[in-house]
């Protein structure tokens, strides 16, 4: 983990954050001698938020529905045909 002293990360706080982004966490110490690790935080998307689609027009109630159920009807379809029937005795 690269270290940085307090004065250094002021002047270069960009860069700083670009660095802990890449390399997970920096240190910063103080002249003090206490010293902080910076990380980045997790980045929160939305499931639905996939890379590479581009709707032209926002995502409806409707259409979140539809798709959840074509999902599922998709699922039972190609489940149903591995249900084998069970031989009774």
């Amino acid at each position: 983990m690269k270290s940085y002293t307090f004065s250094e990360a002021r002047q270069n706080f960009a860069a700083i954050l670009e660095q802990a982004r890449r390399d997970g966490a920096v240190r910063i110490q103080r002249r003090d001698g206490q010293s902080f690790v910076l990380t980045p935080e997790p980045q929160k998307a939305s499931p639905l938020d996939i890379p590479g689609v581009q709707l032209s027009q926002p995502l409806t109630r409707e259409d979140i529905l539809e798709s959840i159920q074509e999902s599922r009807r998709s699922f039972d379809e190609s489940h149903t045909s591995e249900v084998r029937p069970n031989k009774a005795l």
